[in-house]
């Protein structure tokens, strides 16, 4: 009798987490947008909704942070400007002089959007809010399912696959703008060997390797969207499931903070690396040069 009460305890906190565990799982069982309103023909999903909340929110509070520019800046202003240069140093050596100009302000909103987003799905009440469904389907059986009405963006998979299909315009269009067609085409069919260091026969075999290595590229090139979304929903998905199966417990909940930064972090980085692949070989170019 004494070990049963030494575990009555531990019972009745199970018993407690359970209605939390079951609307974690009512609410994981759609991985897409799950409309609240769709007139017009225009669905407007809760991720969405969540989306444009968390957007206006942090350009109120990178505003007020930031106030007025002054050249002795404030300490909001400071404190956003050193995150700047931060990136600004680690960016500039991947995507190269040409390039950073116009991909730094994209990228560096990227990184504060998803951020953004990954935190928001912390909040408690974000997909644990709504209300209940009932579907009845073909054969006459009702089902109930859980409708929140907030969503973290990272864990609707069209939400990712949007911000990847941002990353990979942009992309295209800096890279055949500050590279060329005649660069981006011998980066990915163009024989890289030195005609003057191997034999004639060699360096034409090589041309045909290379011609059908640059097909092999092009594949993975339009799979880069497809990686950068999952990877992205995976961790923000599993985190939101984990979090309302636990009832927010403190460690996850730090973890997850942690994870958010993370692959905030990697989707930006990926995508100047994407970028820089093709539109940095001029500045390595002059450098040797110099040399």
């Amino acid at each position: 009798m004494t070990r049963l009460m030494k575990f009555l305890p531990c019972i009745a906190a199970l018993l407690m987490a359970a209605p939390v565990a079951s609307a974690a799982t009512e609410a994981a069982e759609k991985l897409f947008e799950i409309p609240l309103w769709d007139g017009f023909s225009l669905p407007i999903t809760n991720s969405i909704v969540t989306a444009w909340i968390v957007a206006i929110l942090l350009i109120v509070l990178i505003r007020l942070a930031c106030g007025k520019p002054k050249l002795i800046p404030s300490k909001g202003q400071y404190a956003i400007e050193t995150v700047i240069g931060m990136f600004k140093e680690i960016l500039e050596p991947i995507l190269g002089k040409k390039a950073f100009p116009a991909a730094f302000p994209l990228l560096i909103c990227l990184f504060f959007f998803i951020l953004a987003q990954n935190w928001a799905g912390l909040i408690p009440g974000v997909g644990t809010i709504g209300w209940h469904e009932t579907a009845i389907a073909a054969d006459g059986t009702e089902t109930e399912h859980f409708v929140p009405l907030f969503r973290a963006l990272g864990a609707d998979m069209n939400g990712t696959l949007g911000l990847a299909l941002v990353s990979f315009g942009a992309w295209a269009i800096l890279i055949f703008k500050y590279a060329g067609p005649k660069a981006v085409f011998f980066d990915w069919f163009g024989n890289k060997a030195d005609k003057r260091d191997v034999p004639a026969a060699v360096y034409y075999f090589l041309s045909l390797v290379f011609f059908a290595v640059g097909f092999i590229e092009i594949i993975s090139i339009v799979f880069r969207p497809v990686s950068l979304s999952f990877r992205l929903f995976g961790n923000v998905f599993g985190g939101e499931t984990l979090m309302h199966s636990t009832g927010y417990f403190t460690a996850f909940y730090f973890l997850e903070i942690l994870v958010g930064v993370v692959q905030a972090l990697v989707f930006t980085l990926l995508s100047a690396v994407y970028i820089g692949l093709i539109t940095n070989h001029d500045d390595s170019h002059e450098h040797e040069e110099e040399s």
